[in-house]
């Protein structure tokens, strides 16, 4: 049995997110998450979401821990992850009419952010809707100390990531 993976992060930015997500995803009934990461945002928000088919997805990598969250929490909405990595050209996920995506845009390099958008531009319905949660610049300007220093980590750690501007990302959009 592996040990379930933690994210303080997620723990700390839930309610927010949850805030949101409720009113976003009110009348939506399929949804795909890309970057399920450790599995503990799909395990908080699904019983909340209750309306929501929640998938799970990410790289094959992850799915041990993200098990280890669904197989322990037991929820009937939710599914067992999807190998969904953003560099595939198809992704073999299906159609939804909801998308979420928590702390994954700033992990990836730009051209794995344009591949993400034309990815949920083949998997979202139309009419379909996209949360994107994550830290932002925004008219290329940090919103706070901290995340400039986020920034600077990231890079420090991979020259491809970085938090992005908000402008950019919302041209793929």
């Amino acid at each position: 049995m592996i040990n379930k993976p933690y994210s303080e992060s997620c723990e700390q930015n839930r309610e927010p997110i949850l805030a949101v997500l409720r009113e976003a995803f009110a009348d939506r009934r399929r949804l795909l998450e890309i970057g399920s990461g450790t599995g503990q945002h799909a395990v908080y928000f699904a019983p909340e979401l209750p309306q929501l088919v929640w998938q799970t997805a990410d790289v094959r990598a992850y799915h041990p821990g993200i098990h280890a969250w669904l197989d322990e929490a037991a929820l009937p909405n939710v599914l067992p992850p999807l190998e969904l990595d953003v560099n595939q050209t198809h992704w073999h996920s299906g159609r939804y009419d909801a998308v979420f995506s928590a702390n994954t845009l700033h992990i990836m390099g730009w051209p794995e952010v344009v591949r993400f958008f034309a990815g949920v531009g083949n998997v979202l319905e139309p009419g379909g809707v996209l949360v994107v949660y994550g830290p932002f610049n925004y008219n290329g300007q940090f919103t706070s100390d901290s995340n400039a220093r986020f920034d600077a980590w990231l890079k420090a750690r991979d020259p491809a990531s970085g938090v992005r501007d908000f402008e950019a990302v919302d041209a793929l959009a």
